[in-house]
C-alpha cells in the first residue's frame, strides 16, 4: 500500500495529477482512520497505464474506457472496437511519420544513413518492420 506521495514518487508524477486522477474515477484509494489515502499495486499499474494512454494521445474518457474494459469481466464490443480504433489511428499516423523520415534518410550519404540507422534500437527497427508490414 502506498500514500499519496509515495506513489507519485514511484510514478514520478505530481500528488496533485493523483489527487485529479483519484477525483476523476481513474484511481481507486482507501482511507484510513486518521483520513489518509492508500493506493494498492492496481492503482500503480492503472497510474502507469494512464500515463502510457496520455503519452499515445487518449483522451481521459478513453482512458476510463481502456481501464473498465480491464478490470471488468463483461466485455462490450464497442467499446474494444474504439480501443482498436485508436490503435490503428495511431499506427496510420506512425507509419505517416515513418514514411517522411525515411524519405529524409535515403537522401542521405551512405556516411549520414549508418549514423542515423546506428542511433536506433534493434528494438525500434524491429517495431518499425512490423509497423511497415501491418500497414501494407
Amino acid at each position: 500500500m502506498y500514500k499519496i506521495g509515495e506513489l507519485a514518487k514511484v510514478c514520478e508524477v505530481s500528488r496533485r495529477t493523483i489527487d485529479y486522477y483519484t477525483r476523476m474515477g481513474l484511481l481507486e484509494c482507501t482511507r484510513s482512520a486518521n483520513n489518509y489515502r492508500y493506493y494498492d499495486t492496481n492503482a500503480l499499474e492503472n497510474l502507469k497505464l494512464i500515463e502510457h494512454c496520455q503519452q499515445n494521445h487518449m483522451t481521459l474518457a478513453e482512458i476510463k474506457q481502456r481501464l473498465s474494459l480491464k478490470k471488468s469481466n463483461n466485455i462490450d464490443y464497442r467499446v474494444v472496437e474504439e480501443q482498436v480504433n485508436h490503435i490503428q489511428n495511431e499506427m496510420d499516423h506512425l507509419n505517416g511519420e515513418i514514411n517522411d523520415i525515411l524519405q529524409v534518410v535515403n537522401s542521405l550519404n551512405e556516411e549520414d544513413k549508418k549514423k542515423v540507422l546506428n542511433k536506433v534500437s534493434p528494438q525500434a527497427v524491429a517495431l518499425l518492420q512490423s509497423l511497415v508490414m501491418l500497414s501494407v
